[in-house]
């Protein structure tokens, strides 16, 4: 598991600084150069699709790492396995 959470951070794509809701539109803005207020805009407009807009958004904000580089389903897995474990 931790080989796909090492490949996730490899692609570079982070949560930006610039954060409203989860950061996601400021971690694309901030990576491809674009301007925030235009990520965000398109991703308003992807939400309003029914299922695929939110459903890119939720798998983006699960696995999109935050600037410190953990990831919040890897987070919650780990605190699962701990839990069991003890």
């Amino acid at each position: 598991m931790d080989a796909i959470f090492d490949t996730i951070r490899k692609i570079g794509l982070r949560r930006g600084p610039s954060r409203i809701l989860g950061g996601i539109g400021g971690g694309i803005a901030d990576q491809t150069g674009v301007s925030v207020g235009l990520v965000r805009i398109l991703l308003l407009l992807l939400g309003l699709l029914p299922v695929l807009g939110w459903g890119v958004y939720l798998v983006a904000w699960v696995l999109l790492p935050w600037q410190d580089g953990s990831i919040p389903l890897e987070r919650f897995i780990r605190q699962l396995t701990n839990s069991r474990s003890q």
